[in-house]
């Protein structure tokens, strides 16, 4: 596991400054639903740091109106159809197994992203994050068809494009400890992935392109997931350099929003 101290976070950042190459970072959180306090005070961050927040909302659990007056850079993501886990028992917890027929997914994923646009309006952009991160591979190719521009998952790549017309930008940074007690995974675990990935990209380890994606679960936040935050955005924000992007730029959909 790669740890890193806010000095070794700066002294990356500094490296690709020298270099004359911007930092570019961006945001998204997962398992969105109806209103809930812990999503009031992630919206009510985003808008106060003035950072872009991509939130993957489950289109089940979507409530109408709950993200009609956000005062924030939001987009919406659809974050597969309902949450629950279809995977086989060979595979890993996933929403899309590898044994469902493909144009049976397609057909829950068009008809979700209805619901979701009933409930987000304008702020749904054709992006699919994919619950526990997971897709059946034969899946992907046909996402385009059903009208997604892009996919977004975690973890670190060197390939853009899984497949024609689909873009894929992922997140690298999980803040939560899933496998301890489910809060903050601490300073060093979480700079540490970041420098890992910021690293990667500088020396052509992976898509130099792609922004390090920063991923949070606000439904499950301690206080120290909550401070992080805060304190990563005041040491980012308008520093020389860094840019903290939005995700209906990213993905070519800011004429849709």
């Amino acid at each position: 596991m790669v740890t890193a101290s806010w000095e070794d976070f700066f002294s990356e950042l500094a490296l690709w400054h020298k270099s004359g190459r911007p930092v570019e970072f961006w945001w998204r959180d997962d398992d969105a639903g109806g209103p809930a306090p812990e999503l009031r005070r992630l919206i009510e961050l985003a808008s106060r740091k003035a950072v872009p927040l991509a939130l993957a909302v489950i289109p089940e659990r979507a409530v109408e109106g709950t993200f009609h007056q956000i005062d924030a850079d939001v987009a919406v993501m659809q974050h597969g159809t309902d949450h629950r886990n279809r995977a086989a028992q060979t595979e890993k917890k996933t929403e899309f197994a590898g044994t469902e027929p493909v144009e049976d997914a397609l057909g829950r994923l068009v008809a979700a992203r209805a619901r979701l646009e009933d409930a987000a309006g304008g702020l749904v952009i054709p992006v699919l994050a994919p619950p526990w991160n997971r897709i059946a591979p034969a899946l992907v190719p046909h996402l385009h068809r059903a009208g997604y521009r892009g996919l977004s998952r975690f973890g670190v790549r060197k390939v853009t494009l899984p497949a024609a017309d689909l873009l894929e930008i992922d997140t690298h940074v999980d803040i939560v400890d899933w496998k301890g007690a489910r809060g903050f995974c601490g300073l060093e675990r979480a700079l540490g992935q970041a420098v890992r990935h910021l690293s990667a990209r500088r020396l052509g380890q992976a898509v130099a392109s792609e922004p390090t994606g920063w991923l949070t679960h606000h439904a499950v936040h301690d206080e120290g997931c909550w401070q992080f935050l805060t304190d990563l955005f005041d040491a980012t924000r308008g520093r020389d350099g860094v840019r903290w992007c939005s995700s209906a730029d990213l993905f070519g959909c800011r004429s849709l929003t």
